[in-house]
């Protein structure tokens, strides 16, 4: 059985004044002493208004679940107990405060150095889905079968519409912030694990980047885990949204597999049109029409459900079809979380949408 894991990523906000909050490090602390959370499963992240829970590796989706309301719980009640509180959105509605002190590691102080306005503005929130492959051959054939794919799942994530007050006009602006590193967006197609390794090499030997934690790239082999990364998603307001997303994840890196193993090729596309179909996707969600893996535009529950009915056998296999076509359609009729943002935003004032993000994180 393939196994998966999800790493999320928060924003700690003042309760009055709505403004990050440099307190990671306490609530991390005061988090680790819950008796049911273990230390690594809690982390300062690159600016320290920021934090992120990590669950162990999960079998099954009930497992992912109960991980992640286990851990939403405890970083909530830590951040209560610090004076913060705990938000599960792509940005900060209110992103006066700016720039937030980076955590005092030497690697996050290098990249201050090398781009300072970039980490002063990197005040964004992702999901993270690792899942497990046999080794790294097959986890570049994952890959490049999953490229065409990773428009579609931003859309459906989308949870980052407003910053410094106001609404940005996209669905997920935090996929056009973290696109202005030098690595990152939709990942190339690759030959094969070693022509992976020599095109990263080449880009480590240039400087530009320090390490391989600076491939920002939307999809990449872990070098910690024996995992492919898939990166491309807002944070979820919502645990069960996000417990749908590592479905989706795995169901997808298994029929990739299961192509590789039976001969078949990975699509190879002409580079600007998943670029275009990624710009599309961050700035519409599902509220506008998607461009699907043929580069067509077609409207966005045609390409969601194609999705669907490519993974479907995966999805069968593992005994989530019931669980995850049943969100993704709740998803289809509720919209995004940046709808619901953009609906609170409508009916009320910017503190409002604050509160509901704030009580998202640990909501049924």
């Amino acid at each position: 059985m393939t196994t998966v894991g999800v790493e999320e990523e928060y924003l700690l906000i003042d309760p009055v004044t709505g403004r990050p909050a440099a307190r990671a490090a306490k609530v991390r602390a005061a988090a680790g002493l819950a008796p049911y959370v273990a230390d690594a499963e809690i982390q300062t992240e690159l600016l320290q208004a920021q934090i992120e829970v990590a669950t162990p590796v999960c079998a099954t989706l009930e497992e992912v679940g109960g991980h992640l309301r286990r851990l939403r719980h405890a970083v909530a009640g830590a951040a209560r107990a610090c004076g913060c509180r705990v938000m599960a959105g792509g940005t900060p509605p209110p992103a006066e405060g700016l720039p937030v002190p980076v955590t005092d590691k030497a690697r996050y102080r290098e990249m201050q150095r090398q781009a300072p306005q970039l980490v002063a503005e990197q005040m964004v929130n992702a999901m993270h889905v690792h899942v497990a492959v046999p080794d790294r051959h097959m986890g570049v054939e994952v890959l490049d079968r999953l490229r065409m794919w990773l428009p579609t799942l931003t859309a459906m994530s989308a949870n980052s519409p407003l910053w410094e007050r106001h609404d940005t006009g996209f669905a997920s602006w935090r996929t056009i912030v973290f696109d202005r590193w030098p690595v990152s967006g939709v990942p190339p197609y690759f030959a094969d694990e070693a022509d992976y390794d020599r095109r990263v090499g080449r880009l480590l030997s240039t400087g530009v980047i320090s390490d391989t934690g600076q491939l920002y790239w939307q999809a990449r082999l872990s070098d910690n885990y024996p995992t492919v990364e898939i990166r491309c998603l807002d944070v979820q307001l919502y645990a069960d949204d996000a417990v749908m997303f590592a479905g989706l994840m795995r169901a997808l890196a298994d029929t990739a597999m299961r192509d590789a193993v039976a001969g078949g090729t990975a699509p190879r596309d002409e580079g600007e049109f998943v670029r275009a179909a990624m710009w599309q996707a961050a700035r519409h969600g599902l509220s506008g029409d998607l461009i699907d893996l043929r580069g067509r535009r077609r409207p966005a529950d045609e390409v969601v459900q194609g999705l669907l009915e490519h993974v479907g056998t995966a999805l069968e296999e593992y005994g989530d079809t019931r669980e995850v076509t049943s969100l993704v359609h709740r998803l289809l009729e509720r919209g995004t979380s940046a709808e619901l943002q953009r609906r609170t935003l409508a009916e009320g004032c910017l503190d409002g949408v604050t509160r509901m993000i704030v009580d998202a994180v640990v909501a049924r």
